[in-house]
């Protein structure tokens, strides 16, 4: 009788083992499962579809994707989807670290500096974008002070590629902060004997930042990209305000994302087709972590 009991609270146990880690992570996982797996899965299906936001459409195969191949502002939105991410990744590895070197010295007010660089990280895009806009608009602050001093009025919200540019710069602007707190963890960890070594040596600082902090936060650099990169393709709020809804001149500036949500929204958005474009943005996000990981560890071989 005292065995079959014994038995009886082991099973118990093991059930309990079994079951409460699912029931803490039941939760997170409802949510995960609401807001990302379901309109991952759903995307997915919409995009073999002619489904219109009033109407469920029917099953079309590849045809969203074939139209993809002869639509010409999908290209457009490729183009320049693929041009941000060269221009942006770039500034946001390089620029975040050299700002962390700067502020991670213990002088006096360097916490106000620190405070600084990571404000526009919690303004809102929106509300960056518009003081942006009115800082390159064609009365705006930044032409007032070109005219002023003889350079005269620059089209930085009319012209096709100084719009793009304008986006560029308000991205790496507030994506500073936000990198150089990465960094700053990072360098937290590089040991000192390393750089003091190195000045021994007879290496100045800018030998010191190539041999000893770049190496040391490589690591850190290389998920700064990944994110910079995934980022920066989903590009959005920052085009669409400098740009308008329309994409700037002729639709020129628009991107991939913008593009998802002119033709997918509205009471004729097509979905199947906008659904067609997220998954193509989604395999690109995709192949460019990969991209960025397998370059990473084959440096490492």
């Amino acid at each position: 009788m005292a065995s079959s009991t014994v038995s009886g609270g082991t099973r118990r146990v093991r059930r309990q083992l079994l079951t409460s880690p699912w029931l803490f992570a039941a939760p997170g996982l409802l949510v995960a499962g609401a807001f990302i797996l379901y309109p991952f899965v759903s995307t997915l299906v919409n995009s073999f579809t002619d489904r219109r936001t009033l109407v469920p459409g029917g099953f079309v195969g590849l045809a969203n994707f074939r139209e993809l191949l002869h639509d010409d502002m999908f290209w457009i939105g490729l183009r320049n989807s693929t041009l941000y991410v060269l221009g942006v990744v770039p500034a946001l590895v390089l620029l975040p670290l050299l700002l962390a070197m700067l502020v991670r010295k213990a002088i006096p007010g360097i916490t106000f500096f620190r405070s600084a660089f990571y404000t526009p990280v919690v303004a809102s895009i929106v509300v960056v974008g518009l003081i942006w806009v009115w800082l390159l608009d064609e009365r705006g602050l930044v032409n007032s002070v070109l005219e002023t001093i003889g350079v005269g009025r620059i089209g930085f919200l009319s012209d096709q590629w100084l719009i793009l540019l304008s986006a560029m710069a308000v991205t790496v602007w507030k994506g500073l902060g936000y990198y150089m707190i990465i960094y700053l963890a990072a360098l937290a960890n590089v040991p000192r004997e390393l750089h003091e070594a190195a000045a021994v040596d007879g290496a100045g600082a800018l030998r010191r930042f190539v041999t000893v902090t770049m190496p040391a936060v490589r690591s850190t650099m290389v998920l700064v990209a990944a994110l910079a990169s995934v980022a920066a393709f989903k590009v959005f709020s920052e085009v669409y305000l400098m740009a308008g809804p329309d994409g700037g001149p002729a639709g020129e500036d628009t991107t991939l994302v913008m593009l998802v949500q002119r033709t997918g929204t509205g009471l004729t958005g097509r979905v199947g087709y906008a659904s067609a474009i997220s998954v193509v943005v989604f395999v690109v996000t995709l192949v460019l972590m990969l991209l960025v990981l397998r370059a990473d560890r084959k440096e490492e071989s």
